[in-house]
């Protein structure tokens, strides 16, 4: 945020959105952390995660190995994550 701007994170989550949706990995990835870490929604996170994930992001990859050790992951999700770029 810039000084004197007001942060707008609903805006930010669609522009993360929008750009997901056009395979931009980061902000896929960026919608996992969002909702991991503000909704506490770890089932919509392991899917951004899963998607950034099979794009290349290895970011993405050790998020859900970290899920998955934490239980929040399945086995299928991680092997699905896995197999990378396809």
């Amino acid at each position: 945020t810039g000084d004197g701007v007001e942060e707008d994170k609903l805006r930010g989550i669609r522009h993360w959105q929008q750009a997901a949706m056009k395979g931009h990995e980061p902000s896929r990835h960026n919608l996992g952390a969002f909702e991991h870490d503000n909704n506490g929604n770890y089932e919509l996170a392991v899917q951004h995660w899963v998607i950034s994930a099979k794009m290349g992001l290895e970011r993405s990859l050790n998020a859900i190995k970290e899920m998955f050790m934490k239980g929040h992951a399945t086995k299928a999700q991680y092997a699905e994550a896995l197999r990378g770029p396809g």
